[in-house]
């Protein structure tokens, strides 16, 4: 309820091509959603991006108040965020979007068995602090099932952990943008350069 959907297909690769020979081609996106900035239809609204800088992706960081990102707990977990800040850096000094935050931090593929989950989830709080969310979203292989069936894990596995655990994320998240706020601010020297190792 009160929830929609655009789903893409595979004519969205072409779509990147056609796009790619438009004027103000990574500033397409943002043209078309400037309306829902005055508009109260939506209180959210969300793109899933493909994890590549393409054309698809340049559009929707021109077009997006703040980054979700969803980082797995993995060894070069802090590598990845290195680069997500750097490219926010350069998202900002091209002009294309000076708004654009890190909003938060959402840590996936949780594995409380091994002692590398929590370290990995630990030092990412040590960086990044507040920005990262409670919620973790822990490794399942019901996760990993439920798109070959054709539906998300609420569906597939309403009862299981992984389900449980996107529930308590989007509660986090209603929770966190429930009053106008300004996510917790980055250290004044380039967060790249602090996490360099």
């Amino acid at each position: 309820e009160a929830l929609f959907i655009v789903p893409a297909d595979l004519d969205l690769a072409g779509a990147e091509v056609e796009i790619a020979r438009m004027p103000n081609h990574l500033t397409r996106l943002a043209e078309t959603l400037k309306p829902l900035h005055v508009d109260e239809t939506f209180d959210f609204v969300f793109i899933d991006c493909p994890p590549s800088l393409g054309i698809l992706m340049s559009n929707a960081l021109a077009a997006a108040d703040e980054l979700l990102t969803p980082i797995q707990c993995e060894y070069f977990a802090l590598e990845g965020l290195v680069k997500i800040v750097r490219l926010i850096e350069q998202v900002h000094d091209s002009g294309a979007n000076k708004r654009l935050e890190l909003g938060g931090i959402v840590m996936t593929m949780f594995d409380g068995r091994t002692n590398l989950s929590e370290q990995v989830v630990a030092e990412v709080r040590q960086h990044f602090g507040e920005r990262v969310y409670q919620t973790v979203i822990p490794r399942s292989v019901r996760l990993s099932e439920a798109p070959s069936f054709g539906k998300s894990i609420l569906e597939y596995a309403p009862t299981g952990a992984a389900a449980q655990a996107y529930r308590a994320l989007a509660r986090e998240f209603i929770e966190r943008h429930a009053s106008p706020a300004t996510p917790p601010a980055l250290s004044q020297t380039p967060a790249s350069e602090n996490l360099e190792t």
